[in-house]
């Protein structure tokens, strides 16, 4: 009989004490020593119907890596992942298991799930630390691609490409590659020597990444195909252009969208003593929205010293961040205040002096069961603030759309594509943010690799 362990929970994870890592921007998790890893992979029933699997948005074979822990034969176990993933080091720190993978476990029904997130994150660490093998460069096949964007999706993309033959160009309008993995999510998080590690490993394959291009101004889609004869073009631009309230106040000083603040602390580094880049260093910060990115600007700026508190229209049930981020918020001594929906910043001398909240109530269910926040007529509250972080949401830029013919837009500004990644203009595809607007790291990548599948139908058809 197999040697399961039938724990009904899983291992801990090891992680800096929340009164310490509050003041700091090391990473958070420590992840799994080898032992925890290989007790924790004996959890594993390797179910014939591997549910887990299907729920995977790039269908990684987890029951199979996971069987190579316990045999102790961890490279086997990176070689099985990255079949499927090109970033198994980033997914295993950010991509929300709990509502896909694990969230399927048979070992869930009973007890938690097996840890599978915890699992791929070891794997990856555990070869980036030990392996020194570079990988097989496919012969190229004498077929050119463009990528526009380095993050997620473009880098899926451009991986599944490239195992091709394709001669893959990125193009990344920042001057560091990873996109929302370089400037989006903290160092506490994700830190940014693992995603350097990743896309090493992609140019290590020949994929070359121009920096500082910004596609529709400084080259156009159209030049990329007459002028650099690229025969399809991938858009995975994500979406960085931030929404706001449009409240009273939200002109004063102190006040920033999320996505500026984590740009200044992740890309520039603002929160070093010797970085040039100027960040505020809030005494009291009240940060709006509920997601992984208002986790990740509430804990940004606590690790700034500041008194933070999140306000949030709905109640915590409806919370949409990762539970792992609320908890770890929790422990830092982030502050909840929900069912509060900010009406107007009070400004003094030009400043942000306080956060003015309308009182929230949850109505009836709707017709999807969800229970919408309602105002409490009359009933207000204030919350001392001089610095007010905007996390309600981002959109992708228009300036691709604006600058290109023949690509149609939805309502909220994301790219029309079909299933497989094809826009409106023949041989232009797109995938991640860019089409859906703000979602998951691993959905992003998913997009990118249906992508690049048919990216390759489509040439290959053209050839012949």
């Amino acid at each position: 009989m197999p040697d399961f362990n039938m724990r009904p929970d899983k291992n801990p994870m090891p992680a800096q004490d929340p009164n310490v890592r509050n003041k700091n921007f090391k990473e958070v998790t420590l992840g799994y020593t080898v032992e925890q890893a290989m007790d924790e992979a004996k959890r594993c029933l390797n179910c014939k119907t591997r549910p887990c699997q299907a729920h995977c948005p790039v269908q990684i074979n987890i029951p199979e890596f996971i069987a190579e822990i316990v045999n102790g034969d961890f490279e086997a176990a990176y070689k099985i992942i990255t079949e499927s993933s090109s970033l198994p080091a980033v997914c295993g720190r950010v991509c929300p298991q709990e509502s896909q993978c694990e969230m399927k476990c048979t070992r869930g029904v009973k007890g938690e799930s097996v840890a599978i997130g915890r699992l791929e994150r070891f794997v990856a660490d555990y070869h980036n630390q030990h392996s020194t093998e570079k990988p097989v460069v496919p012969a190229p096949n004498g077929h050119k691609v463009a990528v526009i964007g380095s993050g997620p999706s473009g880098l899926a993309c451009a991986s599944d490409l490239a195992k091709k033959g394709y001669k893959v160009n990125i193009y990344e309008a920042l001057h560091t590659e990873g996109g929302v993995l370089a400037y989006g999510i903290p160092e506490f998080r994700l830190p940014k020597a693992i995603v350097k590690k990743e896309v090493e490993g992609l140019k290590d394959m020949g994929v070359e990444i121009d920096t500082d291009v910004i596609i529709g101004k400084t080259i156009t889609i159209d030049e990329l195909f007459d002028e650099f004869g690229f025969e399809s073009v991938f858009i995975g631009s994500g979406a960085g252009l931030p929404r706001f309230m449009n409240i009273p106040g939200e002109s004063l000083n102190g006040v920033y969208s999320a996505n500026e603040f984590l740009t200044r602390i992740n890309l520039m580094k603002a929160y070093l003593d010797e970085s040039t880049t100027p960040i505020m260093h809030p005494k009291k910060a009240v940060i709006v929205g509920g997601g992984n990115v208002a986790m990740d600007a509430a804990r940004s700026a606590k690790r700034l010293g500041a008194d933070v508190t999140i306000v949030y229209r709905r109640s915590m049930e409806e919370l949409p961040a990762r539970k792992e981020e609320v908890e770890h918020a929790m422990e830092e001594g982030i502050k909840f205040e929900l069912l509060n929906n900010p009406v107007e910043i009070v400004g003094e001398d030009g400043w942000v002096k306080a956060v003015k909240c309308q009182a929230m109530e949850l109505g009836e269910p709707d017709a999807s069961g969800r229970r919408s926040p309602v105002e409490i007529e009359g009933k207000f509250n204030e919350f001392e603030a001089d610095c007010f972080i905007v996390s309600i949401g981002t959109s992708p830029n228009p300036l691709i759309k604006n600058t290109t013919a023949g690509l149609e837009v939805t309502k909220r500004g994301g790219l029309v594509a079909d299933e497989n990644g094809a826009t409106t203009r023949e041989g232009v595809f797109a995938g991640g943010d860019a089409v859906t607007g703000a979602a998951t790291v691993i959905k992003a990548m998913g997009a990118g690799k249906v992508a690049a599948k048919a990216i390759d139908e489509y040439i290959q058809n053209k050839a012949n």
